[in-house]
């Protein structure tokens, strides 16, 4: 069973991408303006990553601190570290809003994004776009960038490849109305939830078979010693 439900959930993903590269596909008959990142953005920023040396910068902090290994084409509700309030201060880790569509730079992780679904900070290799939610939603930006990966992440530069804010804001976007932006958002993000959420959809299904197959599994294989 477990089986089948996982050829079904790869069933699903190749289905989501087709429709997916469907619904942000744009020709010229559809009259799309185009734009940049930059150009629907409303700030673009990099953050910092407090020296580990100071103690003060880290001990007891409690403001999320984002790394780029969390970057992995997700909505971000929490982070794996925390800075103080002394390191905001004194360092360039600053705030970011929610909603924001968070770039990787560097390495193996560049050209990856995310969206944070809460304020946060960031390191320096985290390109943060606060988007210009009169021109664009969110979401789609996501979508479309995520979409775009290999394309994005085809300009790095140097031995590793890394971007820069001005690649990254520099790359091209489609800017249908904001109904119509909406209306492929809402689409995706059923399809996003059948093939990837935890808690719902075919992995939170697959999940749910495993442990039964291991509760019945122990029952079948747990024996009581017979008495002399």
């Amino acid at each position: 069973l477990e089986a089948e439900l996982e050829a079904e959930l790869e069933a699903r993903k190749k289905q989501y991408e087709f429709y997916r590269d469907q619904l942000l596909t744009f020709t010229e008959r559809e009259r799309v303006r185009w734009a940049t990142l930059g150009e629907v953005s409303q700030r673009v920023s990099s953050g910092a990553t407090p020296a580990k040396s100071n103690r003060g910068f880290y001990q007891g902090g409690k403001i999320p601190w984002l790394r780029t290994q969390e970057v992995v084409f997700n909505e971000i509700y929490s982070t794996n570290e925390f800075i103080t309030e002394q390191a905001v201060a004194q360092t360039g880790a600053h705030w970011i809003p929610e909603n924001c569509l968070i770039v990787a730079i560097s390495g193996a992780s560049a050209g990856r994004c995310a969206v944070n679904k809460i304020p946060l900070t960031t390191n320096q290799h985290c390109c943060n776009i606060e988007l210009d939610e009169t021109a664009v939603n969110f979401k789609f930006a996501f979508y479309w960038t995520a979409a775009h990966y290999e394309e994005l992440k085809a300009l790095g530069r140097g031995a590793r490849s890394d971007l820069n804010s001005k690649i990254i804001k520099n790359f091209p976007i489609p800017v249908p109305p904001l109904e119509e932006q909406q209306r492929i958002v809402n689409i995706l993000d059923k399809f996003d939830a059948l093939v990837n959420d935890l808690t719902s959809g075919l992995p939170a299904e697959i999940e749910a078979r495993r442990k039964q197959y291991e509760f019945y599994r122990d029952q079948l294989l747990t024996f009581k010693e017979l008495s002399a």
